[in-house]
């Protein structure tokens, strides 16, 4: 590519990368909450079992979200900012239920990577 460098090409290809690992990771959240018993019994755990449903379906859609952002830029950032603040509720969740800090990395994780994604856009 003529006059793009490629720290950029690199920088581009590392938030393609990332955008699609969150977007994945989410859909088969989604799914999982959806369709399986365990994720069924972990939504118990969280004592949220009567809101599996909404927030499996809001996960899917988010990841899907995700990845049409890669051709409509401002519905990834709404995306990934919806995700983010979902992080943010996850976290609480896991808190009060005295989950350890070792439970509650993946949620804090995509945290950082779904704020991030928001405020760097795509």
């Amino acid at each position: 590519m003529k006059g793009v460098s490629s720290a950029n090409r690199a920088g581009s290809a590392l938030k393609t990368a990332l955008i699609c690992l969150s977007s994945l990771s989410f859909i088969a959240y989604g799914v999982g909450a959806l369709f399986t018993t365990a994720m069924r019994h972990e939504f118990e755990r969280y004592q949220l079992g009567d809101q599996r449903i909404l927030v499996g379906l809001l996960q899917w859609a988010a990841g899907a979200g995700l990845l049409v952002g890669l051709y409509l830029p401002w519905l990834g950032q709404a995306a990934a900012g919806g995700l983010a603040l979902m992080m943010v509720v996850a976290l609480v969740v896991r808190f009060r239920i005295k989950d350890t800090p070792l439970q509650m990395l993946p949620a804090a994780g995509y945290l950082l990577l779904n704020a991030y994604l928001c405020i760097a856009g795509f």
